[in-house]
This record gives C-alpha cells, structure tokens and sequence, in this order.
C-alpha cells in the first residue's frame, strides 16, 4: 500500500506546484531514456511508472475525479484498472515514440471516462501525426477542463501559435524525430533536458 505524496518525496499540504517540481525531478532522473542499454533499464521503467502513476493520481484527486484513503488505496505501478495507471502508461508509450500503440489505448477508455488528460495525450498524438487542427481541438478541451494545468495550457499556447503562423514545421511533417517533438511539444524540464543531450 503506497501513498502517492511518499512516492514523490512530498507531503498531501504541498501546491500543485511543488507536485509539478517533485515530479519533474523524479522524472528526469529515472526517464528511460537516460537508460538506454543499461542493465538497470527495467528498473527505471517500472519506476517511472510509479512516479507517473503517483502523479495522474494526486491531480486528479485534487481536481476532484479520484478520491483517496489512507487505509483504502493501493497503488499498483504496472496496473492499468485505475485511470491513472492507464495515463501513465499511455504516457511510456508516447515517450517511446509508440504512437500508434498509445491512440489504440486512448480509444479503448470508454467516452464517460475521458477526462482533460485524455484530451491532452490525444492532442499529443495528433500533433505528432500532423493533424493540426484536431491536435488544437484536442487540447482546447483538455484547456477548458483543467484550466490550471501549466502542462495543458503550454501546450495549447504552442500549438495557437503555430496556427498563427509562428512556426514553419511541426513533427508530421519534418523528420526531426520524436526527440525534437518532445522537446517542442510536451514543454517540460525533464523532456528538454534529456533531449538537449543528445
């Protein structure tokens, strides 16, 4: 039985925005990426899954779609029955670069659960497969239900710009990679980092 708030070194008073930081501490230092062909790979995979998985569940119980008991919940890291360990597997997917893989699993979420996280991976896909207009339509819902979400909305702030003409390419058509469009799109310390690396 895990606490979520333990899993990323906090306490349940921290702000949204000292769960953001602790989280994209934790993320920088266990993403796969900085695993690549070592023997601890599978560890930190299975790490990242608690580490999201600990995340998807303290913001949603704090935008009031999960709830949470001490002596009630359990946390399992590879576990998809709960939304949370079902995001943040999708999540894995999309770091990969395993889009298809990661739009199959979003569609299979049936329509009364899909909430403003659903929203955003799907508008994360989009962009990725150049469908511009339906990755801004995406994320304008993924806005409009969280509204505090830094994530969500710097995101969506990229992608009006875009529209507006403030960038000449984005990954469905350039052969960047999915490095550069992490580094672009997701807009987070840990991705930006680990690709500025490379």
């Amino acid at each position: 039985m895990n606490d979520p708030y333990k899993i990323l070194g906090i306490t349940p008073d921290a702000s949204d925005d000292d769960v953001k930081k602790a989280y994209r501490k934790l993320a920088k230092k266990y993403h796969p990426d900085r695993y690549q062909n070592s023997p601890l790979a599978d560890e930190a995979s299975e790490k990242m899954k608690e580490i999201n998985g600990a995340y998807d569940t303290i913001m949603n119980m704090r935008r009031g779609t999960g709830s949470y008991g001490r002596s009630s919940y359990t946390y399992s890291s590879g576990g998809s029955s709960s939304a949370a360990g079902r995001y943040s597997e999708i999540r894995i997917l999309i770091n990969n670069g395993r889009f298809d893989e990661a739009e199959q699993r979003l569609a299979e979420i049936p329509p009364s659960e899909r909430n403003a996280e659903w929203y955003y991976l799907m508008a994360v896909i989009s962009y990725h497969n150049g469908w511009l207009e339906e990755a801004y339509n995406y994320a304008s819902t993924a806005c409009r239900l969280d509204p505090d979400d830094v994530e969500y909305n710097s995101f969506f702030s990229r992608i009006t710009k875009q529209r507006a003409g403030s960038y000449r390419t984005y990954p469905g058509t350039s052969s960047s990679g999915c490095c550069e469009f992490l580094t672009c799109m997701l807009c987070s310390d840990c991705f930006c980092n680990i690709c500025c690396r490379r």
